[in-house]
């Protein structure tokens, strides 16, 4: 293994592109100047068209949970009910967050591997008509499900008044997305994931509906505060010192989307979701989720007959290859597998092809070449040619 060799295979950070890293070494400018607002006023359009979205999405310094933390503080007034969706370690985090600002919270809690059932949550709210606001993980990337949030808006909207907000943090930018027609009411994203770029940035939008309810509400805040952002992005600005070399990178990053086509994208993910499924089922080690279920950014396996740790730490060993590991109740029993952003079929092709050698490294039997032909036969059968 070459010292300098690190292969990134987690769900975020996320490799990053010779481009935008290019473009993030460019020299410092200053963030009031000419050149930041002309910078701010081209990334502006392009975040929409990501989003699916005529609204602003304002940019946040900041991780993907100072997003949540923004959605939260902004549209949710002191006192008001609220229900979170827990199909993983993130919901979860919508929870600390709530219960953080004092917030009566009512938790919905999925079977981890599991996507939630529109249905039940539509039978809950008609259950708990108080609620004012639902909360839910678009991609949970603790187990690598991908909650049908198009469906739950609908469920929602049929039966109750309440914001719909989504942490969309592990898959915006590498899996459809239609804030506006799906009638999401808030959307969060991070840098770090499918953007291609470093942490440092989290995205937000909010529709109508939910910014005259942000505007009215009394909940005290200050650096995270909407309207504020808001008010400066119509001047292509932002209200506090962004992270500018992120900003370069994020213009670069954005671009690289659209030359690649928006759908072109979504199809690049859902092809590398197949061949990496294909390659553990043909190599008979369980997935954590079912493929009506699972997520095309983020793949979670859960073996049964070998250690996952011990798995993780030869990958590591032999190839200088990062694979994540379970949180919390998953620890020790799942490992997961980023394809997600600066990725394509033919990193699927070399990660299985190394993972088969690291699983006979630990002794687990398998026919070499099994799963990597069967990834293959995925790529052929697509018909989708990825570089």
């Amino acid at each position: 293994m070459l010292a300098d060799q690190q292969i990134l295979r987690i769900p975020g950070p996320t490799p990053i592109p010779p481009s935008v890293q290019r473009a993030m070494a460019q020299p410092m400018i200053g963030h009031r100047g000419q050149s930041t607002s002309d910078l701010i006023s081209r990334i502006r359009p392009k975040l929409k068209r990501v989003f699916g979205t005529g609204q602003e999405v304002v940019i946040l310094t900041g991780s993907g949970t100072a997003g949540l933390e923004t959605a939260v503080v902004n549209a949710i007034a002191p006192g008001e009910e609220v229900l979170v969706i827990v199909t993983g370690a993130f919901g979860e985090r919508f929870v600390k967050i709530c219960k953080a600002y004092h917030i009566p919270t009512h938790v919905l809690q999925v079977e981890w591997g599991k996507a939630v059932d529109p249905d039940l949550v539509r039978e809950f709210l008609q259950e708990h008509p108080g609620i004012k606001a639902v909360l839910s993980t678009y991609c949970e990337t603790s187990t690598g499900v991908l909650n049908p949030v198009k469906e739950l808006a609908a469920a929602i909207r049929e039966v109750s008044e309440a914001l719909v907000i989504v942490d969309g943090v592990s898959c915006v930018g590498g899996v459809e997305t239609k804030m506006d027609e799906w009638g999401i009411d808030i959307l969060v994203t991070g840098s770090q994931k499918a953007f291609m770029l470093p942490a440092g940035l989290a995205f937000a939008a909010a529709s109508e509906r939910a910014w005259r309810k942000i505007e009215a509400n009394p909940q005290p805040r200050f650096y995270l505060d909407l309207k504020s952002h808001r008010k400066n992005l119509e001047k292509n600005a932002t209200p506090f010192t962004p992270a500018l070399s992120i900003l370069f990178g994020l213009e670069q990053a954005l671009d690289l989307i659209e030359e690649e086509g928006l759908e072109e994208v979504y199809a690049r993910h859902t092809l590398m979701m197949k061949m990496t499924r294909a390659a553990f089922e043909a190599l008979d080690i369980p997935l954590l989720t079912t493929e009506t279920d699972a997520s095309p950014t983020v793949t979670a396996v859960r073996p049964t007959d070998f250690d996952a740790e011990a798995f993780r730490k030869v990958m590591k060993a032999e190839f200088g290859i990062s694979m994540a590991g379970g949180q919390q109740q998953l620890a020790g029993e799942i490992f997961r597998i980023g394809h997600m952003g600066y990725c394509s079929a033919a990193d699927v092709l070399q990660i299985i092809s190394a993972i088969e050698i690291g699983l006979m490294k630990i002794g687990k039997k398998i026919e070499l070449g099994k799963g990597t032909g069967a990834a293959q036969r995925i790529y052929l059968n697509e018909g989708v040619e990825q570089q």
